[in-house]
């Protein structure tokens, strides 16, 4: 018999993507949460005429977050670096993470990808997604203000 590792978390996202589906709100993806070496929290919201994605990244520049789409999946990726030890200084603790991350999300049909507005300040990420009828999604790249 073979062991196989229980991953409660990835259990947990794929309950969670089949409750979104079903409500047509941006799902995770399940490799999402594994494909960087940590992942920023995000707040999902919507109103009547746009999906709102807010993203805790805190210790990142602008210019190290990359928002993309590409055939309605969403992601954002980037990277937090480590601070340099110095001398003389003790660490008792260190609990943030730090390295890579990505986050990616499926974007429901009735919103258009192409125009999407991004903006970064003081670690928050705040992305505006339109709703449309009949939103068609392409490749493209998004700029982050």
């Amino acid at each position: 018999m073979e062991l196989i590792k229980w991953e409660p978390i990835r259990e947990f996202e794929e309950m969670f993507n089949n409750y979104t589906k079903a409500m047509t709100w941006p799902s995770i993806r399940a490799d999402a949460l594994i494909s960087g070496d940590w992942a920023p929290r995000v707040d999902i919201s919507e109103n009547d005429h746009e999906i709102e994605i807010r993203a805790e990244i805190p210790d990142v520049k602008k210019e190290d977050v990359k928002v993309g789409v590409d055939d309605g999946i969403l992601t954002i990726e980037g990277c937090r670096n480590k601070e340099k030890e110095e001398k003389g200084k003790r660490f008792h603790r260190i609990e943030r993470s730090y390295g890579s991350f990505a986050r990616s999300f499926t974007l429901p049909d009735h919103t258009d990808g192409t125009k999407i507005k991004a903006s970064f300040k003081d670690g928050m990420l705040n992305l505006h997604i339109p709703k449309t009828p009949n939103g068609k999604m392409k490749a493209i790249q998004v700029k982050v203000d």
